[in-house]
């Protein structure tokens, strides 16, 4: 994906702040489901916070920057704890990459609010071009989060979301390759062909999304001239 060093310098504070909002929110929401749930786990390791700190890894955000592929500190849950295991152990796992849908409808609401209210027009152009800067990074790179994490490969929230819909013996056959799974993973990094077949087609998904969102927020607000997620 190239990392952050692919984006103008300029752009690199706001995808910064993208990302620490959106991983924040992501690893929250798994807590939070997990908690509501009857899982204390969560709560004892101090998980259900939007304290961004705490859900940070310091090595995945650095990998983040330098390669484009990178990942916060994991929710650790104990689906015994769970009434239902399977069930509510897919709506935690679905959790985290819902919060990132949110967060992209949100941003662009936010967006619509600002255009129906004259809000931009009352901008001086520094700030006007910052702020939908900001927006539209935040809408792309948390549609590209949700799309990502239910991939269903190791160790993404849609591979977890895989396992609880498997039989039991059907998972356990699964759990025999998974390491094969994550180097084939890894391979769709950072091989550009492979990536481009694979990966490339998955997230431009993200512009039907946001078209989508688009049209929603037009049938109620009505037509808005600021283009996101090109």
């Amino acid at each position: 994906m190239g990392g952050l060093l692919r984006y103008p310098i300029d752009e690199i504070p706001f995808i910064l702040l993208v990302l620490v909002i959106a991983f924040t929110f992501h690893e929250f929401a798994h807590a939070y489901v997990a908690d509501k749930f009857g899982d204390p786990t969560p709560r004892s390791m101090g998980r259900v916070t939007l304290n961004p700190m705490v859900h940070l890894d310091v090595l995945g955000t650095i990998l983040i920057f330098l390669l484009g592929f990178g990942w916060a500190k994991p929710v650790l849950i104990k689906r015994s704890n769970f009434r239902k295991p399977r069930l509510m152990g897919i709506l935690v796992s679905f959790a985290g990459p819902l919060a990132n849908l949110i967060l992209a409808f949100l941003g662009f609401l936010l967006v619509y609010l600002l255009g129906y209210f004259g809000v931009f027009q009352s901008m001086n152009p520094g700030v006007h071009s910052a702020s939908l800067l900001f927006l539209e990074r935040f809408v792309q790179l948390n549609l590209v989060l949700f799309l990502f994490n239910l991939l269903p490969l190791p160790p993404l929230d849609g591979y977890r979301i895989l396992q609880d819909f498997l039989p039991l013996r059907t998972r356990l056959v699964v759990q025999q390759y998974e390491q094969w799974v994550v180097f084939l993973f890894l391979l769709m990094f950072f091989i550009p062909p492979l990536y481009s077949s694979t990966l490339g087609q998955i997230f431009t998904l993200v512009g039907p999304l946001a078209g989508v969102m688009h049209n929603i927020l037009q049938a109620i607000f009505g037509p808005v001239t600021i283009d996101l997620v090109s």
